[in-house]
C-alpha cells in the first residue's frame, strides 16, 4: 500500500484530498491525433488523365466495377477523339460510347447469375465486399540495415530506419510526431515545475504532459514497426465480431503489501450496432478481495461494433463504467464511477508500412469514495485522471481466426495493479501487454500481463455466441 499512496495524486489506498481541479481538467480537450497520410491513385506507371477517369465510368460506357485489367496500349489510348470529347462536354444530346478493341477493353464483368439453390434479389452486388476502386500502394521490401538503424540511433531519432530504407515520407511523419510529443511534454512538465504542481493547474498540465509522453512513445513503436512489418503479411480488421462473448480464466497478482494472490477472472461482452456492453469480475477465494466493473460504450464515429470490417478500424466512442472493490482484510470498500473518451486510429492511413497496426488512447475522469465500517469523515471522496495509450496489431487475415494484441500504458493508480513509484517520489501508472484471439467461430483465448505497483498475469478461455453475421 505504501508504494501506491505516494505522489501528487491520491491512490486507491491513500486518504488525501485530490490535488487537481476537475473543472480545469474538463476544460482541456485531449487526444492522440496523427495526421492522415496523403492518399494517391495511380494507373499503371503514370497519373490518369481527366478523360481516362471520365471514360472509365458508366457515363461514357465504361464500368464502375473494379477489375484487374491490363494496361492500355499507348499513353493516351482512347476510343473517343479529343475533338469529339470537347463537343460532348459542351453540347446537349446523346453522347457517343467510346469504342475499344477486345484486347484494350479488358474482361467483361457480369452480375452474379441466380441459381435455383441461391436465388438473389435484383441488383445484386457485383464487386466483392471490401474491394477498393483504388489499389493499395505496394508494400516495401524488407531490409535488415534499416532495422538496426531504427534501434540505434532510431529509438532517439524516430524515422531514421524508414529514411535508411528510402522512405522519406514516412521518415518525415515520424520526425514530426516525435517533435510534437516532445513539445507537448515540455509544455506540461516545465509549468508543473515552475508552479510547484499547484492544485489549480496540476490536472490540465499533467494531462498535457501525458499526451506528449504518449505521442512520443507511439512514434517510437511506429518507428520499429515501419521497418519490421515488410518481413511478414500484416493482419487485417476482422469482417465481423460475435454479438456475445464470455471469458473464464485465472489471474495472479503479486503485491508485497497485500495477502491476495489468486483470482478467478470472469467477463462478458455484448455488441450491438453502436453500443458495447461490458462486465468483469475478479474474485480471490483465499482473501475475499472482490473487484467488479460494469458499463457501456457508445460509438460516435466508425464502423458498427459487430461489423468492423466495413471500415479500417478507426473509431471514436464515449464510455462509462461503475466499479466496486471490496478489501475485506484491509477493512474498507471502494466504489464509484468513471467516464472517458476513447479512440482508435488505423495506422495504414499514415503510410503503407503501417498496414495491420493501430494506435489507441483514452482520457477521462473517475470519482470514487471509500466506505469504512466505523465513522466516515469528510475526506473519503476523491477523483483521479484516467489516461491510456497503446500501439497494437490485428491478428488474422480472414477466416475464423481474428483478434488483436496491444502494448499499452495505463495511468490509473487504483485497482489490483496500481502505479509504480517514480524517481522523483511521484507515482506513474502501469505498463502492460494484452491480446485476444478467436481461434474458431466459437472458441478463443485471451492473455494479459501488467507491471505497476504490483505484478499481474492473466489467461482466459473465450466462448463466442452468435458467430459471424
Amino acid at each position: 500500500m505504501e508504494g501506491r499512496s505516494q505522489g501528487s495524486e491520491t491512490t486507491a489506498m491513500g486518504h488525501g484530498r485530490p490535488v487537481w481541479s476537475a473543472r480545469a481538467t474538463f476544460a482541456v480537450v485531449l487526444g492522440l491525433v496523427l495526421a492522415s497520410g496523403a492518399a494517391w491513385a495511380q494507373d499503371g506507371d503514370g497519373w490518369p488523365s481527366a478523360f481516362d477517369l471520365l471514360a472509365s465510368g458508366p457515363e461514357l460506357g465504361g464500368g464502375d466495377v473494379p477489375r484487374a485489367a491490363p494496361p492500355r496500349r499507348g499513353a493516351n489510348a482512347s476510343g473517343v477523339p479529343p475533338e469529339v470529347m470537347a463537343r460532348v462536354l459542351t453540347e446537349e444530346g446523346p453522347r457517343p460510347v467510346p469504342m475499344a478493341s477486345a484486347a484494350e477493353s479488358g474482361p467483361v464483368v457480369a452480375p452474379d447469375a441466380e441459381t435455383d439453390d441461391a436465388p438473389g434479389p435484383p441488383g445484386r452486388r457485383v464487386s466483392a465486399p471490401r474491394t477498393r476502386l483504388v489499389e493499395d500502394a505496394p508494400r516495401p521490401p524488407f531490409k535488415a540495415v534499416p532495422v538496426v538503424v531504427a534501434v540505434v540511433p532510431g529509438l532517439v531519432l524516430h524515422g531514421l530506419g524508414a529514411w535508411t530504407a528510402g522512405d522519406g515520407q514516412t521518415a518525415r511523419g515520424l520526425f514530426v510526431a516525435e517533435a510534437t510529443g516532445l513539445g507537448l511534454l515540455a509544455a506540461g512538465v516545465v509549468p508543473l515545475a515552475l508552479t510547484g504542481a499547484s492544485r489549480r493547474t496540476v490536472g490540465p498540465l499533467y494531462a498535457v504532459a501525458l499526451t506528449g509522453a504518449g505521442v512520443f512513445s507511439l512514434s517510437m513503436l511506429a518507428n520499429l514497426y515501419a521497418v519490421i512489418s515488410p518481413a511478414f503479411d500484416p493482419g487485417q480488421v476482422p469482417d465481423t465480431l460475435p454479438p456475445l462473448e464470455f471469458d473464464l480464466g485465472y489471474q495472479y497478482v503479486h503485491d508485497v503489501s497485500a495477502d491476495y494472490r489468486n483470482f478467478f477472472a470472469l467477463g462478458a461482452v455484448a455488441r450491438l450496432s453502436a453500443v458495447r456492453l461490458e462486465a468483469s469480475a475478479r474474485l480471490a477465494p483465499d482473501d475475499g478481495n472482490t473487484l467488479i466493473r460494469a458499463g457501456a460504450a457508445y460509438r460516435l464515429w466508425g464502423a458498427p461494433e459487430r461489423t468492423p470490417g466495413l471500415g479500417d478500424g478507426t473509431a471514436l466512442e464515449v464510455e462509462g463504467f461503475a466499479t466496486y472493490h471490496r478489501y475485506p482484510t484491509e477493512g474498507f470498500t471502494l466504489g464509484g464511477g468513471e467516464v472517458a473518451l476513447r479512440g482508435r486510429y488505423a495506422m495504414e492511413r499514415f503510410g503503407p508500412r503501417f498496414m495491420g497496426s493501430f494506435v489507441e488512447g483514452s482520457v477521462g475522469l473517475s470519482l470514487q469514495g471509500y466506505s469504512y465500517p466505523g465513522r466516515v469523515d469528510d475526506d473519503n471522496l476523491y477523483g483521479q485522471l484516467l489516461y491510456t495509450f497503446g500501439y497494437g496489431v490485428w491478428l488474422g487475415r480472414g477466416g475464423p481466426l481474428k483478434g488483436e494484441a496491444v502494448l499499452f500504458y495505463d495511468h490509473r493508480k487504483d485497482g489490483l495493479v496500481g502505479g509504480m513509484r517514480g524517481r522523483g517520489g511521484g507515482v506513474v501508472g502501469s505498463f502492460g501487454a494484452r491480446g485476444r484471439v478467436l481461434l474458431t467461430e466459437r472458441w478463443g483465448v485471451a492473455a494479459e500481463a501488467q507491471v505497476g505497483g504490483a505484478l499481474m498475469g492473466r489467461v482466459s478461455l473465450l466462448y463466442a455466441v452468435g458467430g459471424d453475421t
